[in-house]
């Protein structure tokens, strides 16, 4: 009898021993459990990398992190000693362990991971979702007709690699200095508070960042507990990645009691208050984050569920991606949600996988998740939102180029009369192209890019206008 292309059977999870890193050798078990002990020692620089692993990695490791953080990256280093016990879990780590593994490769890259014919394709941008045009007050971005999406903070207690929002969170990189929010977090959460009382259109509200985990949970408490006083607001989520790179935060007594409050509130109002984690690998959720996981559910908020992203050399694999699902689901009591195509920000191409790629793994996981727990795989399209990979209208593989629309305006597009018959681009990256569209590519980039930028030039103003008259009315 022929084997299924997938094999199924339940895995334990198992807490990797942190003692096995040098830099961690002497530290209790009580020291681990403490969120703020894994937040003093965050590595930070090559210099607290090297303090972790020593002898253990080459010096060539090293040197290709540096070169990346001068001449790539997007993100700058930060990573929590509960991040770093995830990478090659199972044995003392070596350089060639390292470089295979699939957390390191996003959350500690370097300069060799990166493609070299296409390192950017030319319709990157540092915002490459245009979020801030969308702003309906500063950091509360309305491109949904019944969703928002609030960044209460610039910061996070890790910093991936392929951030989509690596245009404003996280300290600046040589390659790219950091825009900064202008007004104060007083400021800005008032006004965040009083365009939704004025929005009554609006009923979902993402409460985000950078990552709420990162947020004094007096503050976070008292920003949702003002959401809850709005009568129109019906969904809050909670997007933390925290929950996974430092779980001892959700596990924090305070934290727990705290969140205990807000979900009975909520739940008194008939408001759904969840919790959006970011897991993109198996190896990454641990019983530390099961438990933090449980502590959620146990403390009343109604789901806590997966956002990923497909990245290559991490999940982009059959296997990769249901091993992944099924310890959510299964161990965790984290719903796999949704898997996103990694966004089009400079430097992420060796990330990136073409659209056709991503509907060939929602085609393959299909049938072994029960169907609430089969994730959607979308693509997040440049001024359109979350598109299911087979809703595309048209597709030409050969230069990997999707053409997508839209069935609704946002707050700024009122005016757009244009809005809902625009077709709008997404692109794959080149190197995946056969080799008559890379040729292709390679003698348009410049003139694609220009005719590009004059199409979002000219929706730009258009949303422009229309923020410029609601801001009026």
């Amino acid at each position: 009898m022929s084997e299924q292309p997938y094999g199924y059977r339940r895995r334990e999870l198992v807490e990797p021993d942190w003692r096995r890193l040098p830099g961690f050798a002497g530290a209790t078990a009580q020291e681990w459990a403490d969120p703020q002990w894994q937040r003093v020692n965050c590595v930070k620089n090559l210099r607290q990398l090297r303090g972790v692993y020593g002898d253990l990695l080459s010096e060539s490791f090293y040197a290709d992190v540096e070169r990346d953080q001068q001449e790539r990256a997007t993100m700058s280093l930060l990573l929590p000693p509960q991040m770093l016990n995830t990478m090659v879990p199972g044995e003392v780590p070596t350089t060639e362990g390292m470089l295979a593994d699939p957390v390191r490769r996003y959350m500690l890259p370097v300069f060799t991971d990166r493609a070299t014919d296409w390192p950017s394709h030319p319709h990157s941008s540092r915002d490459s979702l245009h979020e801030a045009e969308m702003w309906a007050v500063e950091g509360l971005t309305h491109r949904y007709p019944t969703k928002v999406l609030a960044e209460l903070l610039p910061t996070c207690p890790q910093y991936c690699g392929h951030c989509t929002r690596m245009d404003l969170v996280g300290n600046s990189t040589p390659q790219v200095t950091k825009h900064k929010f202008e007004l104060k977090p007083v400021s800005r959460l008032d006004a965040m508070i009083d365009y939704l009382r004025r929005t009554p259109g609006v009923r979902d509200v993402v409460v985000s960042g950078g990552d709420v985990g990162n947020m004094p949970f007096k503050n976070l408490e008292s920003f949702v507990a003002r959401l809850l006083e709005i009568d129109t607001v019906r969904d809050i989520r909670l997007a933390t990645k925290a929950l996974m790179g430092l779980p001892q935060h959700w596990l924090a007594d305070d934290v727990v009691e705290g969140m205990g409050r807000l979900a009975t509130t909520a739940r008194s109002q008939g408001v759904s208050l969840a919790i959006h984690t970011h897991v993109n690998a198996a190896q990454s959720v641990t019983p530390a984050v099961a438990r933090a996981s449980r502590a959620m559910l146990d403390a009343g908020v109604r789901d806590v569920r997966n956002q990923g992203v497909l990245l290559r050399g991490v999940n982009t694999t059959t296997e990769q991606l249901l091993d992944l699902c099924f310890a959510l689901q299964d161990e965790a009591g984290i719903l796999p949600y949704y898997f996103y195509l990694c966004d089009m920000i400079p430097n992420a191409e060796h990330w990136r996988i073409p659209v056709s790629r991503a509907q060939e793994l929602q085609h393959s996981i299909m049938g072994y998740l029960p169907g609430f727990a089969t994730p959607r795989i979308v693509c997040d399209v440049p001024y359109v939102g979350k598109r299911w990979v087979h809703q595309l209208e048209e597709y030409d593989r050969e230069r990997g180029i999707s053409y997508w629309t839209k069935n609704y305006r946002t707050g700024i597009e009122m005016t757009d009369p244009d809005a809902l018959s625009r077709r709008y681009e997404y692109y794959d990256p080149i190197q995946s192209l056969p080799e008559s569209g890379q040729a292709w590519w390679r003698e348009h980039a410049g003139t694609e890019v220009e005719s590009a930028m004059v199409r979002a030039n000219g929706a730009a103003r258009a949303s422009q206008q229309a923020a410029a008259a609601l801001v009026g009315s």
